[in-house]
């Protein structure tokens, strides 16, 4: 049995032991034994989970998950998102206020919004790889490995240059579908098929539509109550088809996609009150549900 080092006055420090050249009971060839047995057994142990870290890769696609549509934790019922985002400290604020004789305060407003549209603005801002990027419409789909455009110039009224009306008191709201990968609507292009809750306005305009752009991802927005509906007044939707048009999906994490936006201009909501509002998209696979968060989404203004 090695005895261990002693620290006496003839001193052992450090754990050298004068008497047998020994370092805590072992010699220098003894600690370099241990250190090459170390260093080997590490060295194999990392190079293993290296080895199954690569193997696990390979089955994995960057672009393409693995799990999808009822399989994966997103589902198949896609949400709906707004934009621009309250930046106070309460991550779930909803509430849109701003005064719109304070250029100051506006602007924020409106820098919050164009942060997230800059890339719509600016082309180069989005990856292009080996994506073919087009001008799509209804009748002139993409095709395989193409990716669809967006026209910013469909939103009209709702433009940097005009401030997104903030400082008229018409504020611009965009809204969002969230993506799934691979999720294909089921469109409302019927317009004797039509669902008994939906808004008597947005069924007016799907009747007013050219047939072939009924395929289209259809959007509404009201005031959540009698009162909210009195108070916010005429609602404009841009592009003029009122949705997401069928022709950006299924959504494939292709290189260069943008997701289609809806602006939503409020023209003359009231000043000095909260106004409650919730704005849906329609397809027959969409599902509306405020607890989940999907389908909809609520909101509030308030216009100083």
């Amino acid at each position: 049995m090695t005895a261990s080092p002693k620290f006496s006055k003839k001193g052992h420090r450090w754990g050298y032991n004068k008497e047998d050249g020994t370092y805590y009971g072992r010699d220098k060839r003894s600690w370099a034994k241990i250190s090459l047995f170390y260093m080997v057994f590490y060295g194999m142990l990392a190079a293993l989970v290296a080895i199954c870290m690569w193997v696990f890769f390979q089955t994995l696609d960057p672009r393409i998950p693995k799990w999808q549509m009822e399989g994966s934790i997103i589902g198949t019922n896609p949400g709906l998102g707004f934009r621009p985002m309250p930046t106070d400290d309460n991550a779930e604020s909803t509430l849109i206020w701003f005064e719109g004789s304070n250029k100051t305060n506006y602007v924020k407003w409106v820098d919050n919004l164009m942060g997230y549209l800059d890339k719509y603005y600016t082309p180069g801002k989005t990856e292009k790889g080996t994506a073919s990027i087009r001008r799509c419409s209804y009748t002139h789909p993409p095709q395989r490995g193409q990716v669809c455009d967006f026209d910013v110039r469909l939103w009209e009224e709702c433009s940097p240059d005009k401030f997104f009306n903030y400082h008229r008191n018409a504020p611009c709201i965009f809204l969002k579908l969230n993506r799934i990968y691979g999720w294909i609507p089921q469109f409302y292009n019927d317009p004797n098929d039509l669902p008994e809750e939906m808004p008597d306005q947005l069924k007016q305009h799907i009747r007013s539509v050219k047939p072939e752009e009924r395929d289209t991802i259809w959007i509404s927005c009201e005031g959540e109550n009698p009162a909210d509906i009195e108070y916010l007044g005429p609602i404009r939707y841009f592009p003029k088809v009122q949705g997401f048009p069928g022709y950006y999906y299924p959504f494939e994490n292709t290189e260069g996609y943008l997701s289609p936006l809806v602006a939503v201009q409020f023209e003359r909501p009231l000043a000095g009150i909260v106004i409650n509002i919730e704005c849906k998209a329609w397809a027959k696979n969409v599902k509306h549900s405020r607890a989940d968060r999907t389908g909809s989404v609520h909101f509030e203004l308030l216009i100083d």
